[in-house]
């Protein structure tokens, strides 16, 4: 597989990172450089470490995971989603919004942003394809997209008032929602 085809996929595996990291900005319009780092790399690194992982696993596992996978991501991104929906609608001066740099967080949106690579990765073991650059290039396109989004979202943050983290969930929700639908449809 060639580096163009790679970097396609790897753009395609970055969108739901995109789509987290932009709720980040959005919801904490003061993110710092530093914080916004940490949340793209660790998004980047489960996104390039779950498609090797996936790649490793191969075909041994692979008509167990394919039935659930799905489930399990729509599950972790509707709980945080709502979670981030209910926190917004609450008092502000009673309330902290959600805090993106809480490890249990991170690794929510993390580990729902990358069951898709993990599936990924899964069918590059049926591929001659060197698992590591794959990884890495899946790994460095997403952080790139979650910088980017971050960067955006807090733009839009200061613009949008206090109630960001009600779009913030909406948007962790709909992700969810595409994800238990995409494979629901393609299972038919």
């Amino acid at each position: 597989m060639d580096f163009i085809t790679i970097t396609g996929i790897a753009l395609g595996l970055s969108f739901d990172s995109f789509a987290v990291s932009l709720s980040c900005g959005v919801v904490e319009s003061g993110i710092r450089f530093r914080k916004a780092m940490r949340v793209a790399f660790v998004l980047a690194l489960f996104q390039g470490g779950f498609t090797v992982a996936g790649y490793f696993l191969g075909s041994t596992f692979s008509h167990y995971i394919e039935r659930y996978d799905h489930w399990v991501a729509f599950c972790l991104l509707m709980i945080l989603g709502i979670r981030m929906i209910v926190e917004g609608f609450r008092d502000h001066d009673s309330k902290d919004p959600v805090d993106f740099n809480k490890l249990p967080v991170l690794l929510t949106m993390a580990v729902g942003t990358s069951i898709d690579a993990f599936a990924v990765g899964i069918s590059f073991a049926f591929l001659n394809i060197q698992i590591w650059v794959a990884g890495f290039i899946i790994g460095a396109v997403t952080f790139l997209a979650s910088m980017t989004a971050i960067r955006i979202g807090k733009s839009a943050g200061i613009h949008l008032g206090s109630r960001v983290e009600i779009l913030g969930g909406v948007i962790l929700a709909l992700i969810g929602i595409k994800v238990l639908v995409e494979h629901l449809l393609a299972g038919t």
